[in-house]
């Protein structure tokens, strides 16, 4: 069994939900009353510091993208829900944005423009990851996709 693995890093992401984090909290013991306002806009910051780091595997069952803070934040795709899967040059504005996003017919992780893995489910829907090697990633996916739909036919 081969696996495949890489991490993503938006430093600049995880840097400003780390400072919105603290800026809150002093914010909401300076301004007299205003700390439960405050703590209320925390969740925010921690969605920053969660999504702003992630890692891809690929392994013979599925394909899981995970944070790294907080790792059961993740989405695993088994190999059963992949039609194919490609690598292609991405720019976040056309997957909808920075971070974790959801577009119609389409979710995706992006943390910076570059190399990213496509998987193309078999529901017709897209799933994105921006992450180095992506094509080796995708070639990995194709063959157990591959040995997946083999084994079904038998």
């Amino acid at each position: 069994m081969t696996v495949w693995s890489r991490t993503v890093v938006a430093g600049w992401l995880v840097a400003l939900g780390a400072v919105s984090a603290v800026g809150f909290v002093v914010a909401g013991l300076l301004v007299d009353g205003q700390l439960p306002l405050f703590l209320w806009l925390l969740p925010a910051s921690a969605a920053l510091v969660i999504t702003g780091a992630v890692r891809v595997t690929v392994t013979d069952r599925d394909v899981t993208v995970h944070a790294v803070v907080l790792p059961l934040v993740r989405r695993r795709i088994p190999h059963s829900r992949i039609r194919e899967a490609s690598a292609r040059l991405s720019r976040p504005m056309e997957l909808g944005g920075w971070g974790y996003r959801w577009m119609p017919g389409q979710t995706s992780v992006s943390l910076r423009a570059g190399d990213a893995l496509w998987l193309e489910l078999t529901s017709g829907k897209f799933f994105v990851v921006t992450v180095d090697d992506a094509g080796e990633a995708a070639e990995l996916v194709n063959g157990y996709v591959s040995q997946a739909k083999g084994a079904q036919r038998r």
